[in-house]
């Protein structure tokens, strides 16, 4: 089942995969002056008038030229260039969390390509050497392999899972079903969200459900339904959305992740959410998503 809510999921590009290495194409379409770039310094982007500002590749600047693919009958690349760029030039640069109100709003349709140019910009950023000898690395096949200039092991971008859930307890559909929210010391007050951790390694999705809500809140959760998933380059995570139905209902916070966490009705929502009492994340957020379609609504206020 898919959600077309989850405004940071679609529409996909093409991204070319098999042209990555043929210099011949790639020296073609960024010679063709409907090609649009993105400028990325170090990890960040400068929108302007409120969107996602694309150039061509005559005004580009210097640095790695990252193809992201085709769409609309275009071609579609990123420049990753120094980090010093975003403190030359003139006006605010970004980082994708300063950039989601562009994507929320009248750029919501190029979200995949953000996400694919800024996922690969920190992961140029962050991976400077060799895991495995500590030789120096340079890019290849457009910006999506680094090869090792002294053992020649290549390195590829990592995407770590991570699991968002909403979890529930009580009939479902009925006024007395409930949906468990947290929230964070560092938040302001009333701020609350669904929970959500990181998959551990020989985990499934289900249980790293089961093991993160058991850990921050102390609830156990039963069956696990998969929702959706949505791409979150913070740096480096996708986030799969899951419902989980609670077999307990007592909370015990860690008070490490979670400093408080409590139980709401839908009514007990709508009214503290149209109070302002009760903060929930942003409409471009999985996390939204996943607490209007268990309220079976839009709600007020936001983040």
């Amino acid at each position: 089942m898919t959600h077309p809510h989850l405004r940071l999921s679609t529409p996909a590009h093409d991204r070319s995969g098999l042209r990555r290495k043929d210099d011949a194409w790639l020296d073609e379409r960024w010679s063709d002056p409907r090609t649009r770039v993105l400028v990325v310094s170090g990890t960040r982007v400068r929108p302007r008038d409120g969107a996602i500002g694309w150039t061509s590749p005559e005004q580009a600047p210097d640095g790695v030229r990252v193809l992201l693919g085709e769409r609309d009958d275009e071609t579609w690349f990123a420049v990753l260039a120094d980090g010093a760029l975003a403190k030359a030039e003139q006006g605010e640069w970004f980082p994708l969390r300063g950039l989601l109100p562009a994507l929320a709003g009248g750029s919501t349709d190029m979200a995949p390509l953000v996400l694919h140019a800024l996922g690969l910009a920190e992961w140029h950023w962050a991976t400077r050497f060799c895991p495995r000898c500590g030789g120096s690395l340079v890019p290849a096949a457009a910006g999506h392999e680094l090869h090792c200039t002294q053992c020649g092991k290549p390195q590829f971008p990592r995407s770590d899972p991570a699991v968002i859930m909403l979890v529930t307890s009580g009939e479902p559909g009925s006024d007395d079903e409930r949906c468990l929210l947290g929230r964070q010391s560092v938040w302001p007050e009333g701020r609350f969200s669904t929970l959500a951790g990181f998959c551990e390694p020989g985990e499934t999705l289900e249980d790293a459900v089961r093991r993160e809500v058991a850990e921050e809140v102390g609830v156990q959760v039963g069956d696990v339904t998969y929702f959706g998933n949505q791409p979150w380059p913070l740096p480096a995570s996708l986030m799969l959305a899951m419902i989980g139905r609670a077999e307990s209902t007592t909370i015990e916070v860690d008070q490490d992740e979670i400093e408080e966490a409590a139980w709401f009705t839908r009514a007990e929502m709508r009214e503290q959410a149209e109070a302002g009492t009760l903060l929930l994340p942003g409409g471009v957020s999985i996390s939204r998503s996943l607490i209007e379609h268990w309220y079976g609504g839009p709600l007020p206020g936001s983040w």
